[in-house]
Formats: C-alpha cells, sequence, structure tokens
C-alpha cells in the first residue's frame, strides 16, 4: 500500500468473538524498527541540560515587557539563565519535602514560570500534572486530591480559583507558589489550613542553583499525567513516561530530518496553545531540544496577532479551529478588496494549487506569485514562518490546501485532507466494526484505528479498569473509525463509540453526519441529535453572523443577531441549505434533519458544552438543550401530522 507505509504483520481474519483486523503498518521511515531513545538519553531534562552546554547564550524564552499599560519588544532570558533559574527552583521544591515520584501541579497560562516549573520537575524526577486553566475550580478539586499533588505553581490570576477549593485539597497540597506575587491576604487564608505561600521570587530564595546533586532518572519514570478534559464522566488521568514523552520529540525530528527541515538554535516558536496540553508540550520541548527561541503571547486574543508581528516567529502551531479563524479573516479581506482583486488572488490560488498536485514541492509551486501575491498573507505572521502545524483534530481540506500518532508528510500534497501516517515510533492497524458496515480486510480498508508502539500512554492513573478496556494485548483502541489511503496515509471518517439506533432500526454515525453538515457556509458549529425512541434527526447549529445578517438584508428582514436566530424564516432558510448540502454529499433520508434550533452564542467551555479542544460534550449538549429538543420533536411530528 503506497509509498509511505511498509506492512509488517499480515491480516487477521475474524475469530474467538474478535473481529477481523487488517496488516499492520509502519512509517517507511521506520521500516527496519520502530525509533528508540538512544541509551544515553534518560529525561527530558537531558533535552534541556544539553540544549544549554551547547547554545548557553541564545535566547530561550522571551516574553513582551508591559510599561505603561503598552506592550513593548520582547525581553528574553538565556539558556543559561533558564538553567540557573530552574536549578534554584527544583533545590526549592525538594526543600519543602517533595521528593522524586511526588506530583507537582502547574496551573495558568502560557509562560516562562511554567516552563521553568516544568524543567525543575524534570530535574528531580517529579512528575508534573498540568491543573486545566479552562476547566474551573472543581476539576482542579478532582485532579489535585486524584493525582496527589502536594505542590503547585500557578498563575497569579488563578490564585484565586485554588484557593476557593483549597479547604478540600489540603491532605495533599501543602505548598502554593505564585508565578509572579502573592497578597498578604491570600496567604493568610492558605495558611490557615495548614499550606503555605510564596511569590516567585520568595521560592527561589529558598533554592541553591549551586545544588545539582540531581537524582537518577529513568525513561520508565513517569514524566507528566495529562488529565483529559473528557466527554463524559470525571477527567482520566493519561500516564506519560520519560521515554514515550522523549520518543514523540525524537521523532518529530526524525521526520522533519528525512522530509523537510528540522530544528535549530535559530528558529522561534510563538507559544500560544495551552501548555496544558501535550500538544504544545511537545513542540516546545522538541525547541528545546534543538536550542530553539520560545516567545510566548500576552495571553489576550486581541493582542494575538501583534504579537506575532513582534516576535516574528518562523514555528507556528495551531489547532483546526484556529486555522479556520485564520482562513476565514483571510478571505474576508481579499473579497473586501474588491471584485477584481479577489479574482486574481483565485487565478494564482488555482495555478499553484495545480502545481501542488502535481507534485512540486511547496517553494517550487509558484515563486514568482509568492512574492507578488501570497507574501502578503506571510507577513500577517511576522513574515519569517517556514514551518506551520496542526493538531488535536483533522484539519478541514479546505484550509489544509492553502502530530501525536500520525503525521503528514512535509511536500507530500497529496495527504492533504489525512492525518497522514504513522509517527516512526509507532505501528497502526485497524480492526473491522461489522456493526457499522466497517470492514478491515475490504479493498478500501475501513476500521477502528489501533496503535502500538514507543509513544503510547502507559494508562489511566488509578483507573486500570478503563485502561483495560481500551488497551487490548498491547494495542490503543483509539474510537477513531479511520480508512487506509492508497498512498499509506490514514484518513479518519468517524467515531466508534458517537453511533446509535433510530427508532427504525436505522443505524446513524452522528459524527460523520456533523462533518457534513459543517461544510455548509452557513453554520459555523453543529450538534445532531437522535435517539432509539425517534425515527429522525434533530439539531442545534451555531450560525454564521455575517451570512445570517448579509440574508436578512437581502430579504428586508430586521432585527438583531440574536433576533435574527429566532427568526422562523432564517431557520427554514439555514434548515433548507443544510439538507442541500446533506444531499450534496450523499446523506440518506433518516439522515436528513427535520427540526432545527439556530443558537446565537457558540458552544462553549464555560457552559461546559465543549471540552478544551472544542470536541461537543454530548451528554452535557441534551441536558442545556432538553427543552429545545423535546420543542424540535413536537412541532416537527405536529407539521407531519
Amino acid at each position: 500500500m503506497g509509498d509511505y507505509v511498509v506492512k509488517v504483520e499480515e491480516a487477521r481474519e475474524a475469530g474467538n468473538g474478535r473481529p477481523s483486523a487488517g496488516p499492520v503498518f509502519r512509517c517507511v521511515y521506520a521500516k527496519d524498527g520502530l525509533m528508540e531513545v538512544p541509551s544515553a538519553i534518560d529525561s527530558p531534562w537531558d533535552f534541556f541540560s544539553e540544549s544549554v552546554k551547547k547554545n548557553p547564550n541564545n535566547q530561550m524564552l522571551g516574553r513582551r515587557q508591559i510599561k505603561d499599560g503598552k506592550a513593548g519588544a520582547y525581553n528574553w532570558l538565556t539558556y543559561q539563565q533558564v538553567y540557573d533559574a530552574t536549578l534554584k527552583i527544583g533545590s526549592a521544591i525538594r526543600r519543602r519535602g517533595v521528593n522524586p515520584g511526588d506530583k507537582c501541579g502547574i496551573y495558568g497560562a502560557n509562560c516562562p514560570e511554567w516552563i521553568m516549573a516544568m524543567e525543575a520537575c524534570n530535574s528531580h524526577a517529579i512528575t508534573y500534572v498540568p491543573l486545566y486553566d479552562t476547566l474551573g475550580a472543581n476539576a482542579v478539586e478532582f485532579i489535585i486530591n486524584h493525582a496527589e499533588v502536594s505542590i503547585a505553581f500557578v498563575q497569579e490570576s488563578k490564585l484565586q480559583a485554588i484557593l476557593t477549593c483549597l479547604s478540600k485539597c489540603v491532605s495533599h497540597l501543602k505548598t502554593i507558589v505564585s508565578f509572579g506575587k502573592i497578597s498578604d491576604k491570600q496567604k493568610e487564608a492558605a495558611e490557615e489550613l495548614g499550606v503555605a505561600c510564596f511569590s516567585w521570587e520568595e521560592f527561589s530564595l529558598l533554592g541553591d542553583s549551586d545544588d545539582t546533586n540531581l537524582p537518577p532518572k529513568t525513561k520508565s519514570d513517569t514524566c507528566t499525567i495529562m488529565y483529559t478534559s473528557g466527554t463524559t464522566g470525571e477527567p482520566k488521568g493519561v500516564i506519560l513516561t520519560n521515554g514515550a514523552f522523549m520518543a514523540e520529540v525524537l521523532s518529530m525530528d526524525q521526520l522533519l530530518r528525512e522530509t523537510d527541515k528540522a530544528g535549530t538554535e535559530d528558529d522561534v516558536y510563538f507559544s500560544f496553545l495551552p501548555l496544558a496540553h501535550i500538544f504544545d508540550q511537545i513542540m516546545e520541548t522538541y525547541c528545546i531540544y534543538c536550542g530553539s527561541s520560545i516567545g510566548f503571547w500576552q495571553g489576550d486574543i486581541r493582542f494575538l496577532i501583534e504579537d506575532l508581528l513582534v516576535l516574528k516567529p518562523t514555528i507556528f502551531c495551531g489547532v483546526p479551529r484556529v486555522y479556520d479563524r485564520i482562513y476565514t479573516g483571510i478571505m474576508d479581506k481579499i473579497a473586501a478588496g474588491g471584485s477584481i482583486r479577489k479574482s486574481l488572488f483565485q487565478i494564482a490560488y488555482n495555478y499553484k494549487l495545480r502545481n501542488l498536485e502535481n507534485g512540486l514541492r511547496q517553494d517550487e509551486a509558484s515563486p514568482l506569485l509568492d512574492k507578488l501575491v501570497f507574501d502578503k498573507i506571510k507577513q500577517g505572521f511576522g513574515g519569517r514562518v517556514r514551518l506551520m502545524l496542526s493538531g488535536a483534530a483533522p484539519l478541514p481540506k479546505h484550509i489544509e490546501d492553502c502530530g501525536g500518532c500520525f503525521t503528514s508528510i512535509a511536500n507530500v500534497f497529496p495527504m492533504m485532507g489525512s492525518v497522514g501516517v504513522p509517527m516512526t515510533t509507532i505501528e497502526a492497524k485497524l480492526e473491522s466494526v461489522p456493526e457499522m458496515g466497517y470492514d478491515a480486510l475490504s479493498t478500501v480498508p475501513r476500521g477502528e484505528i489501533c496503535l502500538r508502539g514507543n509513544t503510547l500512554f502507559s494508562g489511566y492513573h488509578k483507573r486500570q479498569d478503563l485502561t483495560k478496556e481500551v488497551v487490548v494485548d498491547g494495542w490503543f483502541h483509539t474510537g477513531d473509525i479511520g480508512e487506509w489511503q492508497p498512498n499509506g496515509a490514514m484518513k479518519i471518517i468517524d467515531r466508534k463509540k458517537n453511533i446509535f439506533k433510530l427508532s427504525q432500526g436505522e443505524y446513524v454515525a452522528v459524527e460523520s453526519i456533523e462533518s457534513t453538515y459543517s461544510r455548509c457556509p452557513l453554520i459555523t458549529s453543529i450538534w445532531v441529535y437522535g435517539n432509539s425512541f425517534e425515527s429522525f434527526l434533530v439539531a442545534v447549529a451555531v450560525p454564521d453572523k455575517k451570512a445570517l445578517e448579509d440574508w436578512a438584508a437581502n430579504n428586508q428582514e430586521k432585527g438583531d443577531f440574536r433576533s435574527l436566530c429566532s427568526n422562523s424564516k432564517a431557520r427554514k432558510y439555514i434548515l433548507d441549505e443544510l439538507n442541500s448540502t446533506a444531499k450534496t454529499h450523499n446523506l440518506r433520508g433518516f439522515e436528513m434533519l427535520r427540526g432545527f434550533h439556530l443558537e446565537p452564542v457558540p458552544f462553549d467551555i464555560d457552559r461546559d458544552l465543549v471540552t478544551p479542544t472544542f470536541k461537543l460534550k454530548r451528554p452535557q449538549l441534551l441536558k442545556y438543550y432538553k427543552d429545545c429538543i423535546d420543542q424540535l420533536y413536537s412541532e416537527a411530528k405536529g407539521a407531519r401530522a
């Protein structure tokens, strides 16, 4: 199959109550064996300390100076300065009675202190546990107690949130360190509960940068426990060892060396994706491994573009939602320039797209048009970006045209629309899902994606029962439905768990349906609902504000955005367009929407309707919109009668 994967095991027929499974594949760059972490490297701390030796004076961590309320140039700490500060923090942690194997929480937005706290933990074989900045105090309380966190580093603006739940966490948590300052009142409140509080500066004074007597570390040590927000139930603690964490970093380096250009000490990374998630932790650790510079955003979305223009990064990472917003902004600006400008851009775009499809590299496809047309878009990122990465979810093809366990190969255009090939540390196979009609042994292999290798998690913390559910015979069952492409890339087409049966017996794979409806440009997000007591589907969707207002202006309909969402004519117009999109993409009759609600407020974390990576929380959505759903079914049945 294709040029980019190699078969290492044959397919397995169904038997003994187990579904059939397709062949096992590896990335072509791992054909002689999965990439292993060198024996001389035991911990991510080795990456950092080695870069300090090589590039002590290179800029490592930077943030913008704030003067009179305005942000100025980036102020940098060198690798040597960060190393010295980290040794002091690590020494102070130990002097507070925190030992190798203990747990340290880190709670807050991206900043130099986040990285220094992480590296201080790495230096002493202490497991760091991100406390999700987006999940609120209840989740923070759960994670502190479940992971038995004994010390926590906390952003100033999050101190009150942690103090609010502190009385329920004192059986484990004994020390709180602010990223910056801490008030006497906050100290007193914590000390009354037996918890000591320090500002960053005060805590640093407890340590000694000459204390280089660091404990031994091994690849099997737990590096971090990453709590997933989860779409149902309590958060689950994903255990990642030093070995798994480092293998992911080194695999990224290997693939970039093989296919494009690896990171160097001259690269600059823009840090704005949450460090509480593994994607940005891997990226920043990779930059540290390469001796690159990391510049942090201010933490305010209003100034993100300004931060980009000042930093001028060479590496930019985003999730699909970020790239979608960037794409929309670019296309709106082009459209605002008039029909001639829009036509010229489209001609240039189509020309370069054809050349990419014909196999030319990105930098060879249209060098003249790059200078005349596309360079203006590049300048919007500071003008120096050479590498743009996306992770956490599949990137829509119309955006990808302009990471984790699979990755696309650089400059291979046919991988657009897929998640790419297995990382060089991973083997992958598909397992048939007969109840959904997916056959791993068919001409076009489809089934549940199963993984094994050196970068997989080691299980869920204190939840062996959940671990056994998803790890069977050494294979992690992801729950994602994949389809092998002819070139060896994997395309995610569905989700195994999000399937239900309608009253007439038809199975509905709801994520696939939502993906189809999301192609309609009139909406920004949609949640489709159905159950086994009903014969048809209904949905709640957030409309595109500009598209709805344009429709209103063209149809002499009055009112603001919120009132337009309640307009029956607007509902019918968008519902008709959604079902037209469904027909265009060959959805079946029972997959069409019969009831529909327009929601003016985007699904958000504050109402617990989505995860921090914007996956829908279906049980919570049903609870929140239950009255609305009941009314939609009632209206649809009434209209039919």
